[in-house]
């Protein structure tokens, strides 16, 4: 694990704000830094994987407006052959499994509800294995983990 600093940490803000700013423009908003600096730091962060650099998709700006949270509930001897098998599908941008009242919830990504509720009864619920569907709609998200900041409790105290 390697130490991240305040820099580090302001460096990968500026990132998740706009991942294409340069490192001279990033050295100027943070001050006191050189651009060589910056660079270095930005390869050492994604070379231990603490960051990445790449382009999101929009949902919304083509067109599948609808995102939903769908928890499922499956035969557990099934249930890593079924969460490998959604997370195939386009149409899902997040699975993970897990304990608690449902084994695998993923986030689904539709241009309207009809498409959703195809989407669960037509193909999750057509999976040999799954027990139990339940459709969560999301109409706003506040925070999204693709655009997460490092925490502070993670940089180390000089």
């Amino acid at each position: 694990m390697i130490k991240i600093d305040l820099i580090d940490k302001k460096i990968s803000d500026l990132l998740l704000e706009d991942g294409r700013m340069s490192c001279a423009r990033i050295a100027a908003r943070i001050g006191g830094i050189s651009e060589r600096a910056v660079r270095y730091r930005i390869n050492r962060l994604i070379k231990n994987r603490i960051i990445s650099v790449r382009g999101n998709v929009n949902a919304v700006a083509l067109g599948m407006v609808v995102c939903a949270d769908v928890f499922i509930e499956v035969e557990l001897s099934r249930l890593v052959d079924i969460a490998n098998l959604l997370a195939s599908y386009e149409s899902v941008s997040y699975i993970a499994y897990a304990t608690g009242d449902t084994d695998i919830s993923i986030q689904v990504y539709a241009r309207n509800n009809s498409d959703v509720f195809d989407f669960v009864t037509e193909v999750i619920g057509q999976i040999p294995g799954v027990r139990k569907t339940h459709i969560s709609y999301v109409p706003n998200k506040l925070k999204d983990d693709q655009v997460w900041p490092i925490p502070s409790s993670a940089i180390t105290k000089s």
